[in-house]
């Protein structure tokens, strides 16, 4: 699975309708609304890179209110939840 981070900079009175717009596309997770330079930051998790240019300037982009998006593609994904996985290996409960 192929994880973009997407920052994206919208017009400031429609932030809550293109979050709701944005989460509800297929290949995106979250969407975040956030403080800073950016006003929201979404998820985007394909099984291709060739997926990722469908949905970030082929939909994302092409929302309405969506000004600029500046997107990072994850090598390599480190959560909490995988942490405890894998101390949880090999103990009995």
């Amino acid at each position: 699975m192929i994880t973009a981070i997407v920052l994206i900079k919208t017009s400031v009175d429609r932030i809550p309708e293109i979050a709701e717009q944005i989460a509800a596309l297929d290949s995106v997770s979250e969407v975040f609304s956030v403080t800073g330079t950016y006003d929201l930051i979404a998820m985007v998790r394909v099984r291709q890179h060739e997926e990722l240019a469908e949905v970030i300037p082929g939909r994302i982009s092409k929302i309405p209110g969506v000004e600029a998006t500046d997107t990072h593609v994850a090598f390599r994904t480190y959560s909490q939840h995988d942490l405890e996985a894998a101390f949880a290996i090999g103990l009995d409960s």
